[in-house]
């Protein structure tokens, strides 16, 4: 669904792109590698923490394995118990072919996982509607209503403890604007406020109170009556009514520093009313790390905030390790997780980083 792009066709957007914003240096953080480890490599993988049988929990889902051919489309789950550092393969999602670029979000104690895509042998690539409510209590999955547009490489964020938004992301032959908004308990769908920044995939935000920040992925754009492929540096902050989830006011702000990256790890910090990013490469790519321009893309070593309360990005430091091709940031109590991706050789890792942000 994503062809071959020339890296220079990424200036057409340049017209699109928002000037970056000084950033103000933080106190170092503290990362490293964790001592624990996934069962086996995946990267492309929608991640979750919730409170499992052993207490806090990391979860992974679908993803990439190692091989990353079409055939490595996975469907395997994992949960890494953050008091014992370990990990564990648990029931896998139930869809046999598996999925990439799905997002999970947990909601009122459970997690939800929506979408992705498939890849069959000839290479062609499908969105699917899935949307499955997995209970980490007992381990079970439970369908829930399909997404009315099936979408993949999207961006997922929870509301109220009770909604999730879905918003842009690849629909089988594009970028859609659409945010949708599910209920998770009347298991309804609902549009709200649509993205008015150029829809994009392999985006990447969090919220934080009633606030969104959308920044970076790829857009679609037409030359020489093709198709091309480009990063997109754009941010997009989203202020909702509380009062009617389904009205967002959408507005501009300034991108952060340095090039646009695609499929960062991303989540929101409630206490620090900010949203946090790590990692992501450096050049867009189909699911095996190589661009669409024909270059390896490079893992990004950095991760920074927006703050929602001076609308400023802030700069924190380095990871432990580089890393790409993420669907989400985990957070347990202080810490932040990235589970598994690709590393700077585009190899899919079963590594685990964690980091410290100061308040």
């Amino acid at each position: 669904m994503k062809h071959a792009v020339n890296a220079a066709m990424a200036m057409l957007l340049a017209g699109l792109t928002l000037a970056g914003c000084e950033q103000r240096a933080e106190p170092e953080p503290v990362s490293q590698t964790a001592a624990f480890a996934l069962p086996e490599a995946i990267a492309n993988n929608a991640v979750a923490v919730a409170d499992g049988p052993e207490g806090p929990t990391l979860y992974s889902f679908n993803g990439l394995k190692a091989g990353k051919s079409w055939k490595d489309t996975s469907n395997a789950a994992y949960a890494c118990v953050i008091a014992t550092e370990s990990c564990k393969s648990i029931a896998p999602v139930p869809v046999p072919e598996g999925r990439l670029a799905s997002a999970a979000v947990t909601v009122a104690g459970k997690i939800y996982i929506f979408g992705g895509y498939t890849v069959a042998a000839n290479g062609d690539e499908v969105s699917t509607p899935d949307v499955f409510a997995f209970d980490p209590g007992t381990g079970r999955y439970e369908q829930q209503a399909d997404m009315p547009t099936p979408v993949d490489d999207m961006l997922a964020v929870p509301y109220q403890d009770r909604f999730i938004y879905l918003i842009s992301g690849w629909h089988d032959e594009g970028n859609v604007s659409s945010v949708q908004m599910f209920d998770t308990q009347t298991g309804t769908w609902t549009e709200a406020t649509e993205f008015p920044g150029t829809p994009v995939f392999g985006h990447a935000g969090g919220i934080a109170g009633n606030s969104i920040i959308v920044t970076d992925g790829v857009a679609v754009i037409f030359a020489d009556r093709k198709r091309k492929f480009v990063a997109a540096k754009l941010t997009w902050r989203g202020d909702i009514d509380p009062k009617n989830p389904t009205q967002i006011t959408w507005r501009g702000v300034d991108a952060h520093a340095g090039p646009a990256r695609y499929r960062m790890a991303a989540i929101g910090d409630e206490a620090g009313q900010r949203i946090i990013f790590a990692g992501g490469g450096d050049n867009p790519y189909n699911y095996d790390g190589i661009g669409y321009d024909g270059v390896p893309a490079k893992p990004s070593g950095g991760f920074f905030a927006y703050d929602l309360k001076t609308d400023q990005w802030q700069e924190f430091g380095r990871l432990a390790e580089p890393s790409m091709d993420h669907r989400g940031l985990a957070k347990a109590g202080r810490e932040y997780y990235i589970l598994g991706g690709m590393d700077e050789n585009q190899n899919v890792t079963d590594r685990i980083v964690k980091f410290r942000i100061s308040n």
